[in-house]
């Protein structure tokens, strides 16, 4: 295995870990803006008023694109095994 293929694997394995968790990472960030746009306006400074919102969307979100992120995984690992099995019979 050359280092060319090592870096092309490790650099589809970060690109396949920011894509499956891209999605709950933006729905955390927008709900979690709106929590704070909530509490300055409301100068209500409840520690859990941040926390629960998030929890409860990113777990929604979560069940929404599970799909989406199996589907990526699989897609990522049936390509890693290909390589696998290249290398192999090379």
């Amino acid at each position: 295995m050359t280092e060319a293929e090592v870096l092309d694997i490790a650099r589809d394995a970060v690109w396949t870990t920011l894509v499956i968790s891209l999605p709950l990472l933006l729905v955390a960030l927008t709900v979690g803006l709106a929590v704070s746009l909530f509490q300055a306006l409301t100068q209500i400074q409840e520690m859990t008023l941040a926390f629960v919102p998030k929890i409860i969307f990113v777990f929604l979100f979560a069940v929404v694109f599970a799909p989406f992120m199996l589907s990526t995984l699989i897609t990522f690992t049936q390509g890693l095994f290909d390589k696998m099995i290249a290398l192999g019979a090379g």
